[in-house]
């Protein structure tokens, strides 16, 4: 018995011990943490989706507390919100123009032509491997949606000729849909970037029609139209000088005979030039040639 009341009064002092030594611990590794951080980081959309080039909300908060970073950087909160938090900490709202994901391809089931019918795994990924999906035009989108299954913001949906359609609205310029696309087609870009060439085929003239009506054909008309060096032809392809000061013009669109290089409109989407073929087919190219075998 006496060895028990021995054992549990050791015990006791030990624990006591270190007890004292963890209060210790605590008071003199604590380190204080601003308390409005956890304000700021309830006011911000708990996306977690890195626009703002933090990790993650909690990080962001610290930095703006901190003033590493202006409330206006994170571009998925509500303007609103943004203000609130400005007001909270006494700071300016700062601005940070909107960034979004764009698709660098226009060509649907219904211009683009297949040379193979795949019935493998529903995955553009696994498409790309089994001869780059069988289609004609081996940069292009296989529109198997792979982009809108990682989307956890619900800014993408393919529309009914098998391409990816990103509402702006909705992006959060998280960058899930530029890794996961096996033919890089997905680029992140600032709103303002509204002059846009829909397509990455490096094919020449007749060729890169041939494969998709709407392709770049390199014939170098939006290069001759463009404010000097705003778009130049490079590899057969157009291609948009962003750090010119030119970006509100639309004159490069207009002569496209393909309509390729195109015009993002805030309010009215997608707008070709005036020249550009009209497509009013519905219906999805059928493959040629007919008797080549199913891709798996």
């Amino acid at each position: 018995m006496q060895d028990l009341l021995m054992a549990g009064g050791i015990m006791a002092a030990f624990g006591s011990v270190l007890a004292a030594i963890i209060a210790i611990a605590n008071k003199k590794l604590y380190v204080f943490e601003d308390p409005r951080i956890d304000e700021v980081e309830g006011m911000l959309p708990g996306a977690n989706c890195g626009a703002c080039g933090s990790a993650g909300c909690r990080n962001f908060a610290e930095k703006v507390v901190s003033k590493e970073a202006a409330p206006g950087k994170c571009t998925v909160s509500a303007p609103s919100n943004i203000v609130a938090i400005a007001s909270l900490l006494g700071v300016s709202a700062g601005a940070e123009e909107k960034r979004v994901a764009k698709l660098a391809c226009a060509g649907g089931s219904n211009v683009a032509r297949n040379h193979a019918r795949y019935a493998g795994l529903g995955s553009c990924r696994a498409a790309a491997l089994i001869g780059g999906g069988g289609k004609g035009c081996s940069w292009g989108c296989l529109g198997l949606a792979d982009c809108m299954r990682v989307c956890d913001f619900d800014a993408i949906h393919m529309d009914e000729h098998g391409l990816p359609v990103v509402t702006e609205s909705k992006c959060t310029a998280c960058g899930d849909c530029v890794e996961v696309c096996p033919k890089s087609l997905f680029s992140i870009h600032v709103v303002s970037h509204r002059l846009w060439v829909a397509c990455k085929n490096l094919l020449n003239g007749d060729m890169a029609e041939s494969e998709c009506e709407v392709a770049c054909t390199a014939c170098g008309r939006c290069a001759a139209d463009a404010p000097a060096g705003l778009v130049q032809i490079v590899n057969n392809l157009a291609v948009v000088d962003y750090s010119k000061n030119n970006l509100a013009n639309q004159t490069p669109i207009q002569r496209c005979p393909t309509g390729a290089i195109v015009w993002f409109d805030e309010k009215l989407g997608i707008v070709k030039g005036i020249d550009a073929k009209k497509i009013t087919r519905k219906s999805a190219l059928p493959v040629e040639p007919a008797d080549l075998p199913v891709a798996r």
